[in-house]
């Protein structure tokens, strides 16, 4: 995730990080940029409309749509962002579990071979469920059209969910800890299965493909026919203002794209495997 200062306006503007949408855009914008100079130098040289010419009458038609086009966005942004900020919320939820758990073991339990046992498991339930979040198979666990070999990908925070439960039964059958402290302890450890499953779906469940493909055509089409309307009074002015239009209407597509999934390799997605060495530093100071 990039750290930056959220008070410095001129690195804002004037700086462009790599992950900056300028530069994915940039061909596209060029392409728009010519096809919109070349149609408006066909329209002011060789087409020119008398002023009760339909075509005068398109950019009502964009100014309809504009509207449109702007409450969709909002929601996509929106939608997306929610996705991203839940999956923080949930990372911060495996944190406090880690923690309680933690600390109640290390109230709980006195054999230092147990001790060492949990403080090298909880925190590896965070790397563990961290890379599982990486791995490109688990966003496909639920397409119809993909077969996942269940013998290479078992899923690995279940079997260490079920090693460490295990080795809490063996602690109370060995009469280590009480049966009030058994379900105390049991409770702990089905907040990192919710958790994890909590994450799951975020990561295998998109945006469905009919809405986004329906706002990609819609941006494409909206940007494509803007020259048309706008020749006429811009002139040859018309090519910056609508690369202009599809830059910000654009970016805010590839935005909503690049946070809906804050588990990915993007440059603003959820430093997970920052996270999971915190919580591997802070077990081993509580246990």
């Amino acid at each position: 995730m990039i750290s930056y200062n959220t008070k410095d306006w001129f690195t804002f503007i004037f700086h462009f990080h790599k992950s900056d949408t300028v530069r994915q855009l940039f061909p596209i914008m060029v392409a728009i940029g010519i096809y919109a100079a070349a149609l408006g130098y066909l329209e002011v040289e060789y087409f020119k409309f008398e002023k009760n010419h339909y075509i005068h009458n398109i950019p009502i038609m964009h100014g309809m749509l504009g509207f449109v086009i702007s409450l969709l966005l909002v929601f996509r942004t929106n939608t997306a962002y929610d996705r991203w900020w839940e999956g923080r919320k949930l990372w911060g939820g495996l944190v406090n579990s880690s923690r309680n758990l933690a600390i109640k073991l290390s109230a709980i339990l006195k054999d230092e071979n147990d001790r060492s046992f949990f403080r090298k498991y909880i925190p590896l339930y965070a790397d563990i469920l961290h890379k599982h979040l990486k791995d490109a198979d688990t966003s496909k666990q639920l397409f119809e059209d993909v077969d996942l070999e269940i013998d290479h990908h078992k899923h690995k925070p279940n079997q260490l969910m079920k090693i460490m439960f295990h080795k809490i039964n063996d602690l109370y059958d060995a009469k280590k800890i009480t049966g009030d402290q058994l379900i105390i302890l049991n409770n702990e450890l089905q907040s990192f299965t919710d958790i994890c499953g909590a994450c799951e779906r975020i990561k295998n469940t998109p945006i469905p493909y009919s809405y986004s493909a329906f706002i990609k055509k819609f941006i494409f089409f909206y940007t494509m026919t803007l020259p048309f309307g706008y020749s006429i009074s811009l002139g040859y002015l018309v090519a910056p203002v609508v690369v202009f239009i599809f830059y910000v209407l654009a970016s805010l597509e590839l935005i909503a794209e690049e946070i809906e999934d804050p588990f990915g390799d993007d440059e603003n997605d959820l430093p997970t495997k920052k996270i999971s060495e915190n919580i591997k530093k802070h077990l081993e100071e509580i246990i």
